[in-house]
């Protein structure tokens, strides 16, 4: 053996040693726990850290509710709403931007101009209350993402009543940019949900890949019933539930969902009773667990068989009123039970 072979040998024993160093060192690292409220609902997020990054979380999340709430006052959407002058920031240009691409793609089932529709059903930033169908005729004149275009980072519009709701967009998004900090930190093991979004990476306390449920769609606008449909394995995924089994009301001994249908103005009435969205990042799977929510099972089947990299799984009512279930085929091996 030569003396540069001689010296290599060693120094190759000792990049073993500081790698198995370094990877005990983060096996043996704890799970942090934060939870917290946001977005007029409750975050929780896991994740193995010597330390704990609660404000750094929650100093993001204010900034994401800054930029795209519109129950803040002061966010950029609401200026953007009441068309005032505002810098727009890299959260909103980012939702805007893939709010487009989304709405093309679905042919107009996800549009965030919805929202004068949404407030008048009872379900937005405003109160109010069902209205009649000349009421509706006069808002779809205000609604439709051809009435509003981004143009030189400012947001123009064809008629100023016309408002954004990210509200179907921006829980996502909010996991995305917690997701982002925790890995910019280091961190591979996580999993992050905020309103039941969720992405994960890696694995859980138990060295096991996360394990996450399905809620089983029964009328519960207090959400107190968490009955577990089916229980999915997602690693490194992003996985959205959308459905009108919670938020709702009956008036007239009828039931009004939250779910609008931008191009006819009403609440959807279709079979599906919720839509689960897995891809790689979880604004997208948010706003296409609405669209598939407006689409209905069919035409949702047909947006899947162009996006190979989305999986989806659907509860639906049959013929008779019985629970159905179906799923992408690509999902089967990862259905726990």
């Amino acid at each position: 053996m030569n003396k540069r072979k001689k010296l290599a040998l060693p120094l190759l024993v000792l990049a073993v040693i500081i790698a198995v160093g370094v990877l005990m060192k983060h096996k043996d690292e704890p799970y942090q726990r934060n939870s917290g409220f946001i977005f007029g609902t409750s975050y929780n997020i896991t994740y193995q850290s010597a330390a704990d990054h609660k404000a750094d979380i929650e100093k993001v999340l204010a900034m994401v509710d800054a930029s795209l709430s519109p129950f803040n006052d002061t966010s950029v959407i609401t200026h953007v709403n009441r068309n005032e002058a505002v810098v727009l920031d890299k959260y909103f240009l980012d939702v805007f931007n893939l709010a487009s691409k989304i709405c093309k793609d679905t042919e107009g089932a996800f549009d965030i101009t919805v929202a004068p529709l949404v407030n008048a059903w009872g379900f937005g930033f405003k109160n109010g209350i069902s209205p009649d169908a000349k009421s509706i005729d006069s808002l779809r004149q205000v609604v439709g993402f051809n009435k509003v275009r981004l143009e030189n980072e400012k947001i123009l519009k064809l008629d100023p009543r016309v408002m954004l709701d990210c509200s179907a967009i921006a829980k996502g998004y909010g996991v995305d940019v917690v997701a982002n900090l925790l890995r910019d930190l280091g961190i591979k093991n996580f999993m992050v949900e905020i309103g039941g979004e969720i992405v994960t990476s890696g694995i859980n306390p138990d060295r096991l890949p996360w394990r996450i449920g399905v809620t089983k769609p029964t009328d519960d606008s207090l959400s107190v019933n968490n009955e577990i449909q089916t229980v999915i394995n997602v690693t490194d995924k992003a996985m959205a539930t959308s459905g009108n089994y919670r938020n709702f009301y009956y008036k007239g001994g009828r039931k009004y969902a939250h779910t609008i249908n931008p191009k006819t103005g009403y609440p959807v009435q279709h079979s599906i009773l919720s839509a689960t969205v897995i891809t790689d990042d979880c604004a997208t799977a948010d706003a296409y667990a609405t669209s598939f929510m407006v689409l209905g099972i069919e035409k949702a089947k047909q947006v899947l068989d162009r996006h190979p990299e989305m999986m989806a799984y659907f509860i639906y009512s049959d013929d008779k009123g019985q629970n159905q279930v179906w799923y992408s085929p690509s999902l089967k091996d990862k259905i726990a039970q």
